[in-house]
């Protein structure tokens, strides 16, 4: 009996397969191999619990939102990438999510309303609540935890 193409070609450990190039969707960002069935449905709602804590980022200090936003779109990528272009493409999301996908940067316009955010917030928080002592250090070291890694991140060169 003829023996299968498939059956004759065998790679040894010593051997190394030669992968394509990777390919690059329009943001910039490598295309990854969309996944279907059960395993989309849990990509999609994963994805959407990561962007529902990224709108809470934005309304919450201490919370960051960069982050969530990343992971929903790592997400996307892999169940569906329109919805990931959607993201990409959207106003309010779309310029922080390019920016670091691509350059690996943010912005210093996004960082400003990042730390005016939070600094409004805690301010809100510590006037308005009555708060203890113990509780309001902890707000402010959390507050300034999170101010010193967006200080951090790095910004675009020009």
């Amino acid at each position: 009996m003829p023996q299968s193409r498939e059956s004759k070609v065998r790679i040894t450990s010593q051997q190394k397969v030669e992968s394509p190039a990777p390919v690059r969707n329009l943001a910039g960002s490598l295309q990854q191999k969309v996944v279907s069935g059960w395993r989309r449905l849990a990509y999609l709602a994963v994805s959407g619990v990561f962007f529902l804590f990224a709108v809470i980022g934005i309304l919450l200090p201490g919370i960051p939102t960069t982050p969530f936003l990343l992971v929903t779109s790592y997400f996307l990528v892999r169940c569906s990438p329109k919805l990931n272009e959607k993201l990409l493409n959207s106003k309010y999301f779309g310029p922080i999510l390019n920016d670091w996908q691509t350059r690996g940067v943010v912005r210093r316009d996004v960082k400003v309303q990042a730390i005016a955010a939070v600094v409004i917030a805690v301010s809100l928080s510590l006037y308005f609540g009555s708060l203890s002592l113990i509780p309001s250090l902890s707000i402010l070291a959390i507050a300034a935890l999170g101010i010193t890694v967006v200080l951090r991140l790095p910004e675009p060169n020009s």
